[in-house]
């Protein structure tokens, strides 16, 4: 049997401030949220070169930038659900966009362009997380409403060179994902599935045996937003748990990481001089948690040399 996991505090980091909750209803928390009106949720934290973490806001269209002592501007509000949110090194910042696809953002005009918004001439079902291999390729998740109702949720490849190729349409509910350092597989979160599913990666691009990596539990959500550290322990945001999840390559509890405010621990990125730092969106509260871990996380690829 496993030993249980250790327990790992965390605190607030940075609360979004008064003048930015405006609490109404949106259709995108009518159909995710149950109706409520929310003045926030708070998904895809991501670090720049400089130190700034970007976050979306999914149902009012915003993205914020946080200092590096918790101060938030509002760098972009647009109609549109932003989800995930990912640096290129070259600058450009990548959005994945519930109601529009994959979007572009540029940070310095606020400006939110389209990339990808069909395969062929059908729509996407409403993309949610992305992540950048070191060769530039992009992976997305298209999750929509899919679930164990409807397993059609698709893993994507945007290819540097710009091919769209669809890597597998069976997913029940596919959420954030990442790769092992040797890129030679990738995980996937299942959130209606409750589980981590690990899809190898061919030499030829393609992918076969995709499996359950770790199953999870819990009636209030599932695995969110995924990173990988330097030993290449997963780490695993579990909303509606109030907790964050360090797993050993194996798929062994290491940590747990609790939550000291809200129970919707979305997602997740490393941050700090020594990348030791692990940021948290929590979605409930409004907040940015972080908690210190032992192992750094992996390097980004914004964070690689052009």
């Amino acid at each position: 049997m496993f030993a249980p996991p250790a327990v790992i505090e965390t605190e607030v980091f940075a609360e979004l401030p008064a003048p930015f909750r405006r609490p109404r209803p949106t259709l995108w928390s009518d159909a995710n949220r149950g109706g409520q009106d929310l003045h926030s949720f708070l998904e895809g934290p991501s670090f720049d070169r400089s130190g700034n973490l970007y976050v979306t806001d999914i149902p009012f269209g915003r993205i914020f930038r946080v200092s590096a002592e918790g101060s938030f501007t509002l760098v972009a509000e647009y109609d549109g659900e932003p989800n995930g949110l990912k640096i290129h090194r070259d600058g450009r910042i990548f959005i994945t966009d519930y109601k529009h696809g994959i979007m572009l953002l540029d940070p310095a005009s606020g400006q939110v362009t389209p990339l990808l918004q069909r395969r062929w001439s059908e729509r996407l079902k409403g993309v949610n997380d992305l992540f950048f291999a070191a060769n530039g390729d992009l992976y997305f998740t298209d999750q929509g409403q899919t679930g164990l109702h409807d397993p059609t949720g698709r893993l994507y490849r945007l290819t540097a060179a710009g091919r769209l190729e669809l890597l597998a349409d069976t997913f029940l509910s596919p959420n954030g994902l990442v790769a092992n350092p040797e890129e030679t597989a990738l995980f996937v979160a299942v959130t209606r599935g409750n589980a981590v599913w690990r899809v190898p990666l061919l030499p030829d691009g393609s992918t076969t045996k995709v499996g359950i990596f770790i199953q999870l539990s819990g009636s209030l959500g599932g695995p969110d937003g995924l990173a990988v550290d330097e030993a290449g322990s997963l780490v695993v945001a579990h909303a509606g748990l109030g907790a964050v999840w360090v797993f050993d390559r194996l798929g062994q509890p290491l940590y747990r990481i609790r939550s000291c405010a809200g129970l919707l621990t979305t997602n997740v990125a490393y941050g700090g001089a020594d990348r030791r730092t692990l940021y948290i969106t929590e979605s409930e509260s409004g907040t940015i948690l972080r908690a210190t871990l032992p192992v750094a996380g992996r390097t980004m690829f914004s964070h690689m040399d052009p």
